[in-house]
């Protein structure tokens, strides 16, 4: 008989947090599940880690090369026999009930994908400093079912939205096989948001709870720290690439939201062409760029009142944490666009 779950752990070079994750995946109030952790070509002992495990319900694949984390993700819901798919990031972990308390919601709610809030806690914390949706000065009280139109939304870069990418849902997966969705393999980055787009389109009935249940490790060095420019330029790609299907072309609502978020890539990254080069103290460079960037006045402004307010609680008030908590809160905004 299949499990309940397939909690999918992709992993590169988390020899220091990985055993956190399995661990609190194997320990879920809901027993029926198996765990499958694709390390995706590690050069520590991240493998080492993950094989000490003796419990039946964990399958470890190896992969010989690093090919990213979708193909790892890809290569883990293959393997899956569960009814539902769980992605767990190898540096972050579930509360026990985590699994047991979205599947009874599910049930409620008759969904193909349902997510919860997220804990926010800084490496090394032994508390969350945050939530998710506390920090996007958002409040619910119950489920909120979230349509495509609503999801594109709220994945508006820089703008204050809740932007419902970051969360981690859970995956009905006779819905992925039936629809043949997988990770987009082209992808470095944003690749949940994609992922969750191409679940709505196919008209997947999305929730997400109130509750926090999954704790997200805010670390130095992680996937979310890759060149902004690059982050930018890829979401760019992305986003004219699916506006060129004619399943999108044929939904006007949905053409009109892409547009707008892709027009807000594009400011941002007018933006970041000049300031790069000005923190870099390469004058003659930022000043080509804002030449050929007007977009970066505009963008520059928006930003002022917060970068003014940052320096304040920096410089001022002594506030050492301000910049680290702002940039690591931005960065996972930033990573669902």
């Amino acid at each position: 008989m299949n499990p309940k779950v397939s909690v999918i752990i992709p992993a590169y070079n988390t020899e220091a947090y990985i055993a956190k994750a399995i661990q609190s995946a194997l320990e879920q109030t809901l027993n029926d599940i198996e765990v499958i952790i694709v390390d995706d070509g590690s050069s520590d002992k991240t493998v080492e880690v993950a094989k000490s495990f003796t419990d039946q319900r964990l399958k470890v694949i190896v992969n010989q090369q690093n090919l990213g984390v979708s193909a790892a993700r890809n290569r883990a819901i293959k393997a899956a026999q569960g009814e539902w798919v769980a992605v767990l990031d190898s540096d972050d972990w579930y509360a026990p009930q985590r699994l047991e308390k979205l599947l009874l919601m599910a049930a409620k709610t008759n969904a193909d994908i349902i997510a919860d809030d997220l804990y926010l806690i800084h490496d090394g914390a032994t508390s969350p400093w945050s939530t998710f949706i506390q920090e996007n000065g958002e409040y619910l009280d119950e489920a909120l079912q979230i349509d495509l139109i609503s999801f594109v939304e709220s994945g508006v870069y820089g703008e204050p939205v809740l932007p419902f990418g970051l969360s981690k849902p859970i995956f009905k997966r006779e819905f992925l096989v039936n629809h043949g969705i997988l990770y987009n393999e082209t992808l470095s980055m944003a690749e949940d948001f994609w992922f969750d787009v191409e679940c709505l389109i196919n008209g997947a009935r999305f929730f997400i709870v109130p509750e926090p249940y999954y704790f997200y490790r805010s670390r130095p060095i992680s996937l979310v720290r890759q060149s902004i420019l690059s982050r930018l330029n890829q979401c760019c790609i992305a986003t004219n690439s699916f506006m060129q299907q004619e399943r999108v072309k044929n939904n006007p609502a949905l053409m009109l939201a892409l547009s707008y978020n892709l027009a807000s890539y594009k400011k941002h990254l007018a933006y970041y062409q000049v300031v790069l080069p000005i923190k870099q103290r390469r004058w003659l460079t930022a000043l080509r760029e804002i030449i050929k960037n007007p977009h970066f006045f505009s963008v520059f402004l928006s930003r002022l009142k917060n970068i003014i307010k940052r320096r304040i609680q920096y410089y001022v008030m002594g506030n050492k944490s301000v910049f680290d908590m702002s940039y690591n809160l931005q960065k996972k905004r930033k990573i669902v666009n």
